[in-house]
């Protein structure tokens, strides 16, 4: 298993990845624009992330338009329906307006308020199907 994590809090980074690397190879961008091109790549290689861990605040480009462009290189590439990489929002905002674009704008799979634990990490990839309940 293949996980994107995209924050740019070092701290948090590490503890995402330090988190989830017990379930998946992690590899990590600071910004949504480096997580534009570490997706696409691994598409064209043929090694597609299966999930991405997405920090909604973030400088060059937000979380939010990042994982709206991820979608979207998702249908250029036909990524077939049922195989789309599966997205966990994560920021300090939990209002409802962040949770609603997240969901119905960059069909974000979870969200997760921080700060991020390893209880809270474990549910999401409950509620995404990672592990089991």
């Amino acid at each position: 298993m293949r996980t994107l994590v995209v924050e740019d809090d070092i701290t948090s980074r590490m503890i995402l990845v330090k988190i989830l690397s017990h379930y998946s190879q992690c590899d990590t961008a600071e910004n949504g624009h480096e997580a534009l091109d570490l997706f696409a790549g691994a598409i064209k290689q043929g090694q597609p992330y299966d999930m991405v861990f997405m920090d909604i605040m973030m400088p060059v480009m937000d979380g939010q338009s990042a994982l709206k462009k991820i979608r979207e290189i998702e249908s250029e590439q036909q990524v077939p329906i049922g195989q789309e990489v599966k997205a966990v929002m994560t920021t300090a905002l939990s209002d409802t307006k962040n949770v609603t674009t997240a969901f119905f704008q960059g069909q974000a799979d979870a969200y997760l308020s921080k700060p991020i634990s390893r209880e809270k990490v474990e549910k999401a990839l409950q509620e995404i199907g990672v592990l089991e309940k």
